[in-house]
């Protein structure tokens, strides 16, 4: 079953901390996950085809093939119990805004156990530029003149700040004139916590992958503004839990020849299948005759 024939649903963006943003109404059909995360994992799936991309790992980091021209997207399925903002980045570029990525930029909202799929550049509220494999100088990001993160995807996921919860608390009884006399100096207050640490930051990639082989790679592979497809989004109201996401997550990608030359992907083996005169028949003796 191809990707393209998805059923269409609605979708929230975020713009800063305490602003508006958008999110998923309805569900993307379910994919294999990629990545085990407590609140929030990302699959990068061929529309074309419909698979979901094989998951390659050399010195902790995650890598993905991409097949060149291939339309794609990025499937991101909640695991939390709340809402939660995804500020999604291709390319080093938010795919919603169009800026240099920065985590107080606007992204998509998700509901508890929803999922989505982001398949392209936001051009409107109704519409997107597919997202395609593309040769590094066809990519968006070439294009605008910001060719240097071309290659990581990344996902920055806020909790949304909870509601405050109406108490009724107590009156202490009004000080006598002896209890002020003999009282103290107040307490301190209680130090403010400190927001908790994004656990990742996005980095930005290498400008060339260097191969462990001798094969040198071909020219990177990065991702293109594709054809306009209707996509429909809405605006909601979301503020954040802390200025740093609570995940952030990251994905590089390049062509599969490109990542064999660079050994993320072990080259093809031929131990076992030379045949050292290729040109010879194989030797043979007189077969039986055909069964009565």
């Amino acid at each position: 079953m191809k990707h393209a024939s998805l059923p269409r649903r609605r979708l929230l963006l975020s713009a800063l901390c305490s602003g508006l943003l958008l999110t998923a109404a309805l569900p993307a059909s379910a994919l294999r996950p990629m990545l085990q995360m407590p609140l929030l994992d990302i699959t990068v799936v061929d529309r074309d085809t419909g698979e979901t991309l094989t998951v390659y790992r050399k010195n902790g980091v995650v890598y993905v093939a991409g097949r060149p021209g291939a339309r794609y997207a990025l499937h991101l399925q909640s695991h939390a119990g709340q809402r939660v903002l995804a500020v999604v980045s291709v390319d080093g570029i938010n795919v919603i805004s169009g800026e240099t990525a920065a985590w107080n930029q606007r992204g998509y909202v998700l509901r508890p156990g929803q999922s989505y799929d982001v398949t392209g550049w936001r051009k409107s509220d109704d519409e997107v530029a597919a997202f395609e494999f593309a040769a590094l100088g066809d990519s968006y990001a070439a294009r605008t003149g910001r060719p240097q993160q071309v290659g990581v995807l990344g996902v920055a996921v806020f909790l949304e700040r909870p509601e405050p919860v109406a108490v009724v608390e107590p009156m202490a009884p009004a000080p006598t004139l002896r209890d002020e006399a003999h009282a103290g100096a107040p307490p301190a207050p209680a130090p403010v916590q400190a927001p908790t640490a994004a656990r990742a930051a996005l980095k930005a990639l290498p400008d060339a992958i260097r191969p462990d082989s001798v094969a040198a790679p071909r020219e990177r592979l990065g991702t293109g503004h594709g054809e306009r497809e209707w996509n429909q989004v809405r605006t909601v109201a979301f503020e954040r839990m802390t200025p740093q996401p609570q995940l952030v997550l990251r994905i590089e990608y390049d062509s599969r020849e490109n990542l064999i030359a660079a050994g993320v992907i072990p080259a093809p083996s031929r131990y076992g299948q030379a045949d050292p005169f290729p040109a010879n028949p194989p030797q043979s003796y007189v077969p039986d005759p055909p069964a009565r």
